[in-house]
């Protein structure tokens, strides 16, 4: 398949199809515009407050505020920075490698703020049916959700500041490249034909990967191993992880940018996969520990929204089956055996359930893909399961893999270089809440 027929064939995730009608005066599509509005509330709320409730029910009580402010605040400054450049790194033009600062403060948009826009230029070019700051807003939410994910690997010990810095130059310096390289119509992943709809790579590999990277330069908590560390309030994680189940169809269904046929079907598969993890998680701890838990269930859940959101604008109901249980099996063997095989402490299981299911759901993409869900103009055959597309999936998976980890390591070594990365011992035994905060639970 050629570069330009690649092309054609991955605008399906941003543009539902659409020829550039636009460049003949064609309006914004009301029905379109109205559903990506909805699909960005929806993701924003999956951080706010739905992933902060989610990682908040999972530490112990002294930590409960400080993990709050961790969501809380990185939506924050992760929104400002996305504003400033980071949108513009990630969807500049640019090159193959990452976008340029044309975008710089978000430059141009007030031109054509009520008018359809393409991403990218040429025959490569998408058509959007939306305004380009509705896909700004909807494309911020994914760069929030990111780096907030990476906090709950970090959890119990790292200091405010360092995790703000860390964030900052995160979401600038490997967040807005691998997003640019998967998902701009000029980015090497884009062209080489790897498929990911809603960020199995972008978000989820790469916010495990630079987790676990993460946890093992932090170290182990305090008493990891042998002290009491049970979750403070499961009934935040249980209300959090509804949020995500619920969020996360704006998140998959969201990308197909278009209301139609694409977002119902992924919005579909979405929900088979999450309900299917639920069970397999279920059914690996009721077979190993001996009953089936609240937390296991809710982690379930998650985990098969993880691995779905690589597939979910191009894969059938049954194969969403499929891989939701195959991730319940997965995530449960992430959270569990593999980090304790491997000795890391990845404190909310970031890398167990985001890394290990990610690079799940990126792989069976490439098995189960169905070729019709994913034709374009350009290629009205799609691109169906096979081992090609299965070996370049692998190829994504290692290169952002590498790239992320290489990349986080020497981002928290310049900032422990800068400011320090984890708090004394002293204040890691009297809680965040209390030293990084001035505050408490009662």
């Amino acid at each position: 398949m050629t570069q330009m027929t690649r092309a054609g064939l991955l605008a399906a995730p941003l543009a539902s199809l659409a020829l550039p009608a636009w460049a003949q005066g064609a309006a914004v599509d009301t029905g379109d515009t109205a559903w990506m509005l909805t699909s960005t509330a929806l993701v924003l709320m999956m951080t706010i407050p739905g992933l902060a409730l989610f990682y908040a029910g999972m530490v112990r009580k002294k930590n409960v505020l400080a993990t709050l402010a961790q969501s809380f605040t990185v939506c924050a400054l992760v929104s400002v920075v996305w504003v400033v450049a980071g949108y513009s790194l990630a969807f500049g033009e640019g090159n193959v490698w990452i976008g340029d600062l044309s975008k710089f403060l978000l430059s141009g948009v007030e031109l054509t703020w009520d008018q359809p826009f393409s991403l990218g230029s040429g025959d490569a070019a998408v058509a959007m049916t939306i305004p380009e700051s509705v896909f700004i807003m909807f494309q911020m939410t994914f760069a929030i959700i990111t780096p907030a994910l990476i906090t709950g690997a970090l959890a119990d010990r790292m200091k405010f500041s360092a995790l703000l810095l860390f964030t900052l130059l995160f979401s600038l310096l490997v967040y807005s490249p691998v997003a640019h390289w998967v998902w701009h119509p000029n980015g090497w992943i884009f062209a080489l034909g790897a498929l990911d709809f809603a960020g199995g790579t972008v978000v989820h590999i790469n916010a495990g990967v630079a987790g676990l990277v993460g946890a093992l330069v932090l170290g182990k908590r305090l008493g990891y191993g042998h002290d009491n560390m049970a979750p403070y309030n499961l009934t935040y994680a249980v209300i959090g992880a509804a949020m995500l189940w619920v969020g996360w169809f704006g998140f998959n269904a969201g990308s197909a940018v278009a209301a139609g046929g694409r977002a119902g079907m992924a919005l579909l598969v979405t929900h088979a996969a999450a309900a299917a993890a639920v069970l397999g998680w279920l059914a690996a701890e009721w077979m190993i520990k001996g009953k089936p838990s609240v937390l296991g269930a809710v982690s379930g859940a998650v985990a098969g929204l993880v691995a779905i959101t690589p597939a979910a604008g191009f894969v059938l109901p049954g194969p969403a089956l499929i891989i939701g249980f195959a991730a319940g099996l997965s995530g449960f063997w992430g959270a569990t055996a593999l980090k304790h095989w491997l000795g890391y402490d990845d404190s909310l299981d970031a890398f167990g359930v985001h890394g290990v299911c990610g690079i799940l759901g990126a792989l069976l993409t490439g098995i189960f893909a169905y070729g019709p869900l994913s034709a374009t103009a350009a290629a009205p055959e799609g691109v169906s399961g096979s081992l090609d597309q299965f070996l370049i999936q692998i190829y994504a998976v290692v290169a952002v893999f590498v790239f992320t980890a290489v990349a986080s390591f020497i981002l928290l070594k310049i900032v422990d270089a800068i400011v320090g990365l984890r708090v004394s011992e002293e204040e890691e035994r009297e809680g965040l809440d209390v030293t990084q905060h001035g505050e408490r639970i009662a």
